[in-house]
């Protein structure tokens, strides 16, 4: 019945190119690597192999990789052994889970499926343990059944089955597996629900789990719809500006400005999600603080990986290589050549280069440049004309020649000689270098 159950659920992954196995040696995965051993007696299915990301937490799990390497040995499962660096953190449980699956990300190849063994008990677990951090419908959808991960896809094939029907199956077949000590200390949230709170919720209620894992699909359909929804009033606010060379995201403030508070707050969770960890509800005053701000503010949201700016009537992201400071750029010798700018993406001169002591340089301020048909103009006051966003106006590289200033990269009239002998071209730093 399980093997059944489990060749339906995977029908649509046929194609994939491999199928990569999450093997703890636990027993969940050892039920999952052994279904899916024996499926190709049954059907044609990719190529099948195994993952063991090693932690080294305890001293038991030095002894799990060569369990781990005979079981799948005895399947004819080809298995690959990752050594992890758990980083310090408040959580030890969730730095690991942060180090196993930046592991999976990076061994994952595009058109993969990484198959996890993940049950409805846990699933249940995971959204009493969202349930008592005041998650919202977000973290009450616990874990979905298929996200992209790296540059292939994760796929949970057991979140609809018990943990009693996976130890049916394993005494059948007489399966061994890894008992991980941890698992008994209710020092950790996870175990202290799993270990006491759970068992006493099924005793009163025993369709219990099943009655969570339910709820947690019908959040997970709830907030299906919150996300169409944030589409839709994202659509209007997620317009190409003309500053869309600068590689970054941003949305208009205006239409945000008409939508109510839950749905601009709704549509932001939508699209901060895959720039940084959203914040928790008393954290979003800070969007109130900066929507409210007054026009000639110059407000900032800093959330856990990058900030929002609010610049020109948009709100920008800004992280990784954005936020730190802007080393002195390197001097401009050869045209048609790409200059490196340390932390500020490259910079080329197209054309002839100016005869006399060519250098590149950031704003320092008091700049005055020969525009022409107008005669000598203050920087700050050509730049507040083009509506360059004031977060970038330290980072435009200017040309000098001479100590005269002559060109500002990438502002149209400005970035050129009047006869068209050379061009001034700023590629800034890219969208992957400013996000997590």
């Amino acid at each position: 019945m399980l093997q059944r159950d489990i060749e339906k659920t995977l029908e649509p992954w046929r194609n994939a190119s491999g199928w990569r196995i999450a093997f703890s040696g636990g027993l969940d995965s050892t039920v999952l690597l052994h279904l899916l051993a024996h499926l190709p007696q049954r059907v044609t299915l990719p190529p099948i192999s195994a993952i063991h990301v090693h932690h080294g937490l305890q001293a038991a799990a030095d002894a799990w990789p060569a369990h781990c390497q005979s079981l799948c040995d005895a399947l004819g499962v080809p298995l690959q052994i990752i050594p992890v660096q758990v980083g310090p953190g408040a959580s030890i449980e969730q730095a690991a889970r942060q180090a196993r699956y930046a592991a999976f990300s990076q061994l994952l190849a595009p058109g993969e499926v990484l198959l996890t063994a993940q049950h409805r008990d846990d699933q249940a677990e995971t959204l009493l343990f969202r349930l008592m951090r005041g998650a919202g419908v977000r973290g009450l959808a616990a874990m979905l059944e298929q996200r992209v991960l790296g540059q292939g896809t994760l796929l949970r094939p057991l979140l609809g089955v018990s943990r009693s029907t996976l130890e049916t199956y394993a005494a059948e077949h007489g399966l061994s597996w890894v008992q991980d000590p941890s698992n008994t200390d209710t020092q950790f949230s996870r175990n202290f629900l799993r270990q006491q709170i759970l068992p006493a919720l099924t005793a009163r209620w025993p369709q219990a789990t099943a009655n969570m894992a339910r709820t947690a699909a019908h959040m997970a359909e709830a907030q299906g719809l919150l996300d169409e929804l944030a589409v839709e009033d994202l659509a209007e606010a997620d317009q190409p500006t003309e500053f869309d060379w600068l590689g970054l995201s941003s949305l208009a403030m205006a239409p945000l400005k008409k939508l109510s508070s839950a749905r601009q707050r709704n549509a932001l969770r939508h699209w901060l999600a895959p720039l940084t960890r959203l914040p928790d509800s008393e954290h979003w005053a800070g969007w109130e603080s900066l929507r409210d701000a007054s026009d000639d503010a110059q407000p900032i949201w800093r959330l856990a990986d990058g900030e929002l700016h609010r610049a020109e009537g948009r709100l920008w992201w800004l992280s990784g290589v954005w936020l730190k400071p802007l080393p002195a750029p390197p001097v401009l010798v050869t045209p048609g050549s790409t200059l490196e700018l340390p932390g500020n993406g490259q910079l080329q001169l197209i054309g002839e280069i100016p005869t006399g002591d060519v250098q590149v340089r950031y704003r320092q301020g008091g700049e005055i440049m020969q525009v022409a048909q107008r005669g000598h103009r203050d920087l700050k006051r050509l730049l507040n004309e083009r509506g360059v966003p004031v977060f970038a106006r330290g980072r435009l590289p200017l040309m000098f020649c001479d100590g005269q200033l002559l060109a500002v990269a990438n502002l149209s009239g400005l970035d050129a000689d009047a006869d068209g002998d050379w061009l001034l071209h700023w590629s800034a730093p890219t969208s992957d270098q400013s996000l997590r």
